[in-house]
């Protein structure tokens, strides 16, 4: 077969390898399902999620006793998405939404922004190493202003400095939660 169309395919499936662990990461949080969470991530991930930082275990029980404790349903929805491939490396920016229905009032409240992640490609998987979540924008009942909660989180910026043209991207340490 043609060199070519044979390294066009390849990247291909490596586009839909990647699309689909943002998928996995999704219905794992939504789901409340650990093992599908994971599969998303490499066992030694990084995940700055703003109000957790550190290792992805560790992620995976706070997201899991936040979410089953103030919301009765969550959804994850990916948007826009682009990732940028070298190699068994790729960097990938996904626009999120969150919708949640709470277990207290306010009853819904939705959250936007975007996932920054360094992925890698170990024996043939997918799956993220480091991820950044940043959030841009809440409903009123989360912040008023518009910038509650924003310290947080790591910075979005519409430059040049903002996290996604970081690369390769890494968590910074300093920020893990104790």
């Amino acid at each position: 077969m043609d060199p070519q169309i044979v390294a066009m395919i390849r990247e291909m499936k490596d586009r839909q390898e990647i699309y689909d662990c943002m998928m996995r990461y999704c219905r794992g949080i939504d789901r409340l399902d650990r093992e599908v969470l994971l599969s998303a991530y490499h066992p030694d991930a990084i995940d700055d999620h703003g109000t957790f930082v550190g290792p992805v275990a560790k992620f995976a029980d706070h997201v899991f006793d936040l979410h089953s404790t103030h919301q009765h349903r969550t959804q994850h929805h990916i948007t826009n998405h682009r990732c940028e491939i070298d190699g068994n490396v790729a960097h990938a920016e996904s626009y999120y939404i969150f919708r949640s229905l709470n277990r207290q009032p306010p009853l819904y409240t939705t959250a936007s922004g975007r996932y920054i992640d360094r992925l890698e490609k170990r024996q043939g998987r997918w799956g993220i190493a480091a991820r950044a979540c940043l959030v841009e924008i809440r409903n009123e009942f989360w912040a008023p202003t518009g910038f509650e909660g924003d310290t947080d989180y790591l910075p979005p910026s519409r430059d040049r400095q903002d996290i996604s043209y970081l690369k390769p991207l890494r968590v910074d340490r300093a920020r893990f939660t104790r």
